[in-house]
């Protein structure tokens, strides 16, 4: 339960004063569903309101604040706009101006003869200065109510900065003092002011560097604090030692013998399932590197041993793929594969529900759906996560209480992760590195072309259709607006639809997942040969037909994403192409990003580069889904912060299970605080 010290900050949005329903819909497209989303949305930036004696020469375009005298008003015309002249102190001229019709208001501001403190943003228009709607305007003895530095919220249409101002005020009034759950040395050292106290001042004043800190801090601490009690948890609970006898795995037909990683990966894998302990190991392969094979020596090792296996993928059309793909691989062994998602309705699902109960089924695959309460195995011994990123800790725990004693858990992800961020994703993991390929496996040829060439990009396009080829089409990002990715996407669509015809299928984040599987199969079976699509191409569909991929606005693609997406071709014999299109002004970051797109296959060292480049935007950014949202952190934060962090979080596990201390208790209520509280149901001593 939440700690009711807590409750007023987790109150609806609505319940802050004047929030009615056409408010909370602005605020509801920034996540604003709570008093304590206002209380977390910090200001972006500031605007420092200097005071000043006289208008000068030089501070045009500058905030201004200073003591002028209405001395006159004029009306330009029925549609212009209302004008009120003024004087400073020095018998200089400045026009305040008002647009939108009514001018009793402004008169009613600034009444002739009265001097008023006006502070705004000074123009030139002409040969006079000018401030167009003054940001405020106070009688002088209310001077001092007026902060010289003021804060500047990230808004979203419908919502002004002075409104967010006064929500953010109030949820901060709700924002108890609470116990301090920083290691009191920390504390100490960083000169840190306490969690409430620093929230207030980055309210205040968003350079506050100190208190920017300290809330940082709190985020990645509680973070990690939840990953260590799932492993904890995990490592105090006993689960099934399974030790296969290699009998089903000798019976394998593969193409190739298996990498010298792939091999290191499959002992470890066997080395922790053989313990009574649950296995946490998170399996880090780039695109192409042999993750499959290594589940599927994982599952026969538990099928040799008695139990069943589970594999879980983020999509319905990827469960399926995976099914075709070990259903193809385990042909002729006495193993029985089945597959279960959303889709499969009646006497099917029945009968799958049966063989899972009855154990006749030795593996299942299958999306979300495999771990829903209708479902109960037999004897679950093994689960395989694919694309852990959509998988948060959360679900992790839902998962171990799928079967009487905690299955081993191995979860995959093609995602090369920086090791930093390895650790604040998957703390609770032991990390197995996939870092060779295959043989056979083709390198992508990388080219980076001007997007003032998109003629000839369509041409070369038509010739690759022509030759029975399939390629994709990538359409931009679009800064943190759905609808223009979309836009984009349709409009790219329609163009090359007149040019190709219904060859060319569109695929976009907004589409129902049945639409999105049917338009991904027909691009499966080459009914459509390109397919364009915002950045929801699934992870992993695997076409190797489809060999050049085109990335339209390439430069405003993290690396992470524009690796993954090149990950799309490569997969089949045929030579593989990706074009990647810029525009023109590039910035230093996006040429440095594209340049090493073209120099190297290699996921692990871009996932660095990335990093370094521009601190952890794909990895932990808005788009991501899953458990690691970090709010108060930003990337350069958590390389600082997070081995201090870690550091603590295990000093309170570890240290007399220190949960039952004050410090634990603390801690227990940092957990609810960030969202973390997945850890909370194993918060208990020992």
């Amino acid at each position: 339960m939440r700690p009711d010290i807590l409750n007023p900050l987790f109150a609806e949005i609505t319940a802050l004063k004047g929030v009615g329903p056409q408010l909370a819909r602005p605020l509801e497209r920034l996540g604003l569903a709570r008093a304590i989303d206002v209380a977390f949305h910090l200001p972006s930036g500031w605007i420092d309101r200097r005071p000043i004696e006289a208008l000068e020469e030089g501070l045009e375009g500058q905030i201004v604040t200073i003591l002028l005298t209405p001395t006159d008003y004029r009306q330009g015309g029925p549609r212009g706009p209302f004008r009120v002249q003024a004087v400073d102190r020095h018998g200089d001229v400045v026009s305040l101006v008002y647009f939108g019709g009514n001018p009793g208001w402004a008169k009613k501001l600034l009444p002739l003869g009265e001097p008023r403190i006006i502070s705004g943003k000074l123009e030139s228009y002409g040969q006079q200065l000018q401030i167009v709607h003054p940001d405020h305007v106070l009688p002088p003895e209310e001077a001092g109510t007026l902060p010289e530095r003021e804060p500047v919220y990230p808004l979203s249409e419908g919502l002004t900065g002075k409104r967010l101002a006064q929500l953010a005020e109030q949820a901060l009034a709700r924002a108890p003092d609470l116990p301090e759950w920083i290691e009191p040395s920390v504390l100490e050292k960083r000169g840190w002011p306490g969690w409430r106290e620093a929230l207030v001042r980055l309210h205040a004043d968003p350079s506050d560097a100190k208190a920017r800190e300290r809330l940082a801090y709190d985020e990645i601490f509680a973070n990690q604090l939840a990953l260590m009690l799932v492993r904890a948890s995990a490592r105090r609970r006993r689960g099934r030692a399974l030790q296969g006898d290699g009998r089903l795995r000798a019976m394998l037909n593969l193409p190739y013998a298996p990498t010298g990683a792939q091999r290191r990966t499959v002992a470890e894998i066997e080395g922790d399932m053989a313990q009574e302990r649950p296995m946490l190991r998170l399996l880090q392969g780039d695109v192409g590197s042999g993750k499959t094979l290594v589940a599927l020596m994982a599952l026969l090792t538990a099928v040799e041993a008695g139990a069943q296996g589970a594999l879980l993928a983020p999509t319905e059309i990827l469960a399926r793929q995976h099914y075709e793909t070990i259903s193809k691989e385990l042909s002729g062994l006495p193993v029985t594969v089945a597959v279960l998602t959303g889709r499969d309705k009646g006497r099917a699902r029945e009968s799958t529900l049966m063989g899972l109960a009855d154990g006749s089924i030795d593996i299942l695959i299958g999306t979300h759906a495999i771990f829903q309460d209708a479902v109960t195995y037999k004897a679950l011994g093994l689960a395989v996560i694919d694309e852990q990123h959509r998988f948060g800790v959360a679900q992790r725990l839902l998962l171990a209480q799928k079967a009487e004693r905690p299955p081993h858990l191995l979860v995959m992800t093609a995602t090369p992760i920086p090791r930093t961020l390895t650790l604040m994703q998957y703390g609770e993991m032991d990390i197995s590195r996939l870092d060779e390929m295959p043989p056979g496996r083709q390198p992508i040829d990388t080219r980076v072309m001007s997007d003032q060439r998109l003629p000839e990009i369509v041409d070369g396009v038509a010739r690759h259709l022509s030759g029975g080829g399939q390629a994709y089409w990538v359409c931009p990002l679009v800064e943190e607006s759905e609808n223009s990715d979309l836009a984009a996407a349709e409009a790219r669509a329609e163009a090359l639809q007149a040019r190709f015809g219904d060859r060319v299928g569109l695929v976009h984040g907004r589409m129902k997942g049945p639409e999105k599987d049917a338009v991904m199969e027909r691009f499966q079976r080459a009914e459509a040969q390109l397919l364009v699509a915002t950045t929801v191409i699934e992870v992993g569909v695997n076409v190797p037909n489809a060999t050049l991929m085109i990335v339209e606005g390439a430069d405003r693609f993290g690396l992470a994403q524009l690796h993954q997406l090149r990950g799309r071709v490569g997969r089949g014999t045929g030579h593989s192409v990706c074009l990647l299109l810029r525009g023109n002004g590039l910035s230093e970051t996006a040429r440095a990003r594209l340049a090493l797109m073209r120099e190297t296959n290699d996921g692990f060292r871009i996932a660095e580069e990335d990093l370094r480049l521009r601190g952890a935007g794909e990895i932990l950014g808005t788009r991501q889904s899953g458990e690691a949202r970090f709010r108060l952190a930003t990337p350069e934060h958590i390389q600082s912060l997070l081995p201090m962090a870690t550091d603590d979080a295990r000093l309170l596990v570890d240290r007399d299970g220190g949960l039952e201390a004050p410090r634990g208790q603390a801690a227990r209520t940092a957990l609810y605080l960030f969202d973390r509280d997945a850890g909370v149901g194993l918060l208990r001593s020992g």
